[in-house]
């Protein structure tokens, strides 16, 4: 999906989230820009991510910095709470969990104000872009807080095949 976002941006829009947006979210947001800068397509993409409880302003978890700088990128940037708006501004908004899916169908249902203005999102599961057959909890990347490095990296393999996966469905290049 290639249209216009806010003040006419052509780019294509995708949001990761998670819970907080201190683990999961920023690391695939980041792991995302640094494959589409491999691939040459990054000017064609408008990245961010957000999380349905997020506390708001943190840096990323130091494990998953540590992660992505083992893997050549970092992370940049503070959480954000997710906002109902993000809906119309994001042509993809990629979820890490069943749990906070859920969150999202709420968001994106109709309400006692109307639907939502100019709703566009393809609001999906990021392990269901790579792993279309998947089924309960291998939907979900698990998150990671509160466990170690072990874990970071696991759940680095999971954003990884997920993220390659949605860059080759996009098909920019």
């Amino acid at each position: 999906m290639s249209s216009a976002g806010e003040g006419g941006d052509a780019r294509v829009g995708v949001l990761f989230v998670c819970y907080a947006n201190v683990c999961r979210s920023p690391l695939a947001e980041g792991l995302f820009r640094h494959l589409a800068e491999q691939r040459g397509v990054l000017e064609a993409l408008r990245i961010d991510s957000a999380g349905t409880a997020a506390m708001e302003g943190s840096p990323p978890h130091r494990l998953s910095r540590e992660i992505a700088d083992a893997h050549g990128f970092a992370l940049t940037g503070h959480a954000r709470q997710l906002v109902r708006d993000d809906l119309s501004r994001f042509d993809h908004v990629v979820v890490m969990d069943r749990q906070n899916y859920a969150t999202l169908e709420r968001l994106a249902a109709p309400s006692a104000f109307g639907s939502l203005a100019n709703y566009r999102a393809n609001i999906r599961l990021l392990r269901a872009i790579a792993e279309p057959r998947a089924k309960g909890r291998e939907l979900d990347v698990p998150d990671p807080i509160g466990g170690g490095a072990e874990r970071y990296a696991r759940v680095y393999e999971l954003l990884e095949r997920g993220c390659a996966a949605l860059l080759d469905e996009l098909k920019l290049a």
